[in-house]
């Protein structure tokens, strides 16, 4: 059950399913870097669709050259990380087909990228769509949907800053 706690309205992030698919606790990821929260707190989605949206509103900040993870900042300075699949930085972008440029404007309804889910499986690689919130030191409170079914552009939870 979602709980959304409202202290301070304007520190209040909502977060959007990226993908359709099923939320899972970040815990749940087969990779240490993830499950551990070395990078961040967050959550995954199983995907059961190709295509990939921007979870928060926000500015393109970044995008490896691997196409397979992008940095996208909101205006209130929350940093997000979205990582698509396990291992995946090892295909060099074959499977991606990027729909954004570093600078853009974003929102829930702006399409990211394309996937070739087939590809990945088929090279031997996991399939999560993690979203991991990086600066955990100004957030006070997540708030996810997690073990649910979901589409994409769906309000699945909300980050409130300090």
């Amino acid at each position: 059950m979602l709980k959304i706690f409202k202290k301070n309205k304007s520190k209040d992030i909502t977060i959007f399913s990226p993908v359709k698919g099923k939320v899972i606790p970040i815990e749940y990821i087969n990779d240490g870097v993830f499950s551990e929260k070395m990078l961040g707190d967050g959550f995954a989605v199983i995907p059961n669709s190709n295509e990939i949206y921007s979870p928060v509103i926000g500015k393109v900040v970044n995008i490896f050259p691997t196409k397979h993870a992008i940095g996208i900042q909101t205006d209130a300075g929350l940093e997000i990380l979205i990582h698509i699949g396990l291992d995946t930085v090892e295909l060099n972008g074959e499977p991606f087909e990027l729909l954004i440029d570093i600078g853009e404007t974003v929102d829930e309804n702006t399409l990211l990228m394309k996937v070739d889910w087939p590809l990945i499986e088929a090279k031997g690689k996991g399939n999560p769509v993690i979203v991991v919130f990086t600066d955990t030191e100004i957030i006070d409170l997540i708030e996810m949907k997690t073990d649910s079914d979901t589409v994409e552009k769906q309000p699945i939870g909300l980050v409130q800053l300090k």
